[in-house]
C-alpha cells in the first residue's frame, strides 16, 4: 500500500494531474493510490451501520465482499489499482442493533486519521447507474449535523448523465438550495472514469468535473440562508448508499425499496452494483 502524506509536489499515475501539478504551485498533503493488496486503515475507517439515515436500504458492513482492492483488468483502466466499493443483495441481514435490511455495503472515512482545512480535494471514480444507486465522495467536520458543514463533491442516484454538487450547513441542509447538477456532455456518462473535484477557500468553493468548473459556490451565497460552516477541519468520505430519501426525490419510486427500482435491485443481485476509485489527492496551494 503507498500512502503519502507529502510536503512536496507529488508525481501522479495521470497525464492529467502530471500537467496540473507542473502548471500550478501547489503541495500534495494526500495521495491515495490504493495499489495494495488491502485498504490502508492507518488512513481510513470503515464504517459498521449503526443509526441508519434518510431511509437507505442498505446496511454498513466491514467485509472483504463489499470493500476490496483490485488490479490489472480488474481495475477496470486504473493504472496501478482500485478500490471497489459493492452493493450485495443480503435478504434478512441484521445488525448489532436489531435492525433488518436486505442490502450490504460499504463506506469509508478519515476522520481522526486524517483532516483538512481549505485546499483542493479529488478523486478519480468509475461509477454504477441505476435508479437508486447512490455513491457519494464528500467531506465532512466534526460535531453535530449540520452545524458542523458538509461538502458533497460529487452524488449520483443512478441517472448516469449528471452528477450533483452541495453544501449542507445551519440553516441550508437537507433539501439544501445550495445544490447543482452537472450534466455530461452527449456521449459521456458517469459509467466512464471522471475525476469529481472540489478548490475549497476560506470565502469559496469551487466544484470541478475533470478539471472543468461545474459550480462556485461564494460565502456571501451560503450566508443569505445561514452561517458559514466551511473554515473548520473536514475529513473525506467514500460510500456506496441504497435507495433512500435522495433517490426518492429524484426518481419517486416506492416499491420494491424505497428510492430503489427493480431494475437496480436485479442489477444488485447480479453482483454489477459497483464503484471503483482509481485515487483520492488533497492538494494545498504553496
Amino acid at each position: 500500500m503507498r500512502y503519502f502524506i507529502l510536503l512536496i509536489t507529488a508525481c501522479f499515475c495521470t497525464a492529467n494531474l502530471s500537467a496540473q501539478s507542473k502548471n500550478s504551485k501547489t503541495k500534495t498533503v494526500l495521495f491515495e493510490d490504493f495499489n495494495g493488496k488491502s485498504l490502508n486503515r492507518k488512513l481510513w475507517n470503515v464504517e459498521i451501520t449503526g443509526q441508519t439515515n434518510n431511509n437507505e436500504q442498505q446496511a454498513y458492513v466491514d467485509s472483504a465482499s463489499t470493500l476490496y482492492l483490485v488490479q490489472g483488468k480488474n481495475a477496470e483502466g486504473a493504472r496501478n489499482g482500485a478500490l471497489v466499493i459493492k452493493a450485495l443483495y443480503h435478504p434478512g441481514f441484521i445488525s448489532k442493533e436489531q435492525h433488518h435490511y436486505d442490502f450490504i455495503s460499504a463506506r469509508i472515512n478519515t476522520r481522526a486519521k486524517f483532516e483538512f482545512t481549505y485546499g483542493t480535494a479529488s478523486a478519480r471514480m468509475k461509477l454504477a447507474t441505476g435508479a437508486g444507486l447512490w455513491p457519494a465522495f464528500w467531506a465532512l467536520g466534526e460535531g453535530s449535523w449540520p452545524d458542523c458543514g458538509e461538502i458533497d463533491i460529487m452524488e449520483t442516484v443512478g441517472d448516469s448523465s449528471w452528477v450533483s454538487h452541495a453544501l449542507h450547513g445551519p440553516g441550508y441542509f437537507g433539501n439544501t438550495p445550495i445544490a447543482y447538477r452537472a450534466f455530461f456532455q452527449k456521449g459521456v456518462d458517469v459509467k466512464q472514469w471522471h475525476v469529481y473535484s472540489v478548490d475549497w477557500t476560506p470565502n469559496s468553493l469551487t466544484f470541478k468535473v475533470d478539471q472543468k468548473v461545474t459550480y462556485l459556490v461564494t460565502r456571501a451565497m451560503v450566508e443569505k440562508y445561514g452561517r458559514w460552516a466551511f473554515d473548520n477541519p473536514k475529513f473525506l468520505i467514500l460510500n456506496f448508499a441504497i435507495g433512500g430519501g435522495y433517490p426518492n426525490g429524484v426518481n419517486k419510486i416506492t416499491e420494491p425499496y424505497f428510492g430503489l427500482s427493480q431494475q437496480s435491485v436485479d442489477q444488485i443481485k447480479s453482483g454489477q452494483a459497483k464503484i471503483l476509485v482509481d485515487w483520492v489527492s488533497i492538494t494545498k496551494n504553496k
